[in-house]
């Protein structure tokens, strides 16, 4: 039998992983000149990302969201805030008006606060368990940490009655399978590109832990 979440339940996550980032200083990543640009370029694209879940029938809210790219670039903590203005902007695109509190934070927490965390999750497990090498790093948690973590936020979400009434449960699964692998391909294609040309974009690489004999870069 399915757990349904009381009443303002996502609000309360919501509020509690704002309040628990506070403690890690988000806004450090920010000094960081290098991180400045990509972290603006994030806020002011992923909102039009966000948006694309209005084009899909029978009320799956589901999209690339980023979460598990933005904690590599930027960091746990900040991620988790990044999805706010993130949210909020996705949301006024749609209507020029106050979003409803309960389902803009059951949005931040089902598809961005979530995803991200589990695959922070599932990240310090590759780095404590697998060898520190470059690939380890691209494909582990770049791409299937991400797919991994996307997938569990979907069954999570179906067990906890997330699931709308006009779809099924296999249906509900088939659909974050499938987004997933996408946001994988994605974050992946990224983390890749970022490696190789603009490393000072991902807080959590070093030159110096994923490159054996390269100089480190104090991450």
């Amino acid at each position: 039998m399915n757990w349904v979440p009381p009443a303002g339940f996502e609000t309360a996550v919501m509020l509690g992983v704002l309040a628990l980032s506070l403690l890690f200083k988000p806004w450090l990543p920010l000094t960081h000149r290098p991180l400045q640009s990509p972290w603006l370029g994030c806020v002011a694209l992923l909102p039009f990302v966000w948006w694309t879940e209005n084009l899909l029938p029978n009320g799956m809210a589901l999209h690339v969201s980023g979460a598990c790219l933005l904690v590599l670039m930027f960091g746990w903590p900040l991620a988790m805030w990044t999805l706010l203005p993130i949210a909020l902007a996705a949301s006024y695109i749609e209507q020029s008006a106050w979003p409803d509190l309960t389902h803009l934070s059951a949005h931040i927490v089902w598809m961005g606060m979530l995803p991200g965390t589990l695959s922070l999750l599932l990240g310090l497990l590759i780095r404590r368990f697998l060898p520190h090498h470059l690939f380890v790093y691209i494909l582990g948690r770049g791409f299937f940490a991400t797919a991994l973590a996307v997938t569990l936020s979907g069954a999570l979400a179906l067990f906890l009655g997330q699931k709308p009434e006009t779809l099924r449960g296999d249906e509900w699964m088939l659909g974050y399978w499938l987004l997933g692998w996408g946001e994988a391909v994605s974050t992946g294609m990224l983390t890749s590109i970022f490696v190789a040309f603009l490393p000072d974009w991902l807080l959590t690489y070093s030159d110096g832990r994923y490159l054996p004999g390269a100089s480190g870069r104090g991450k």
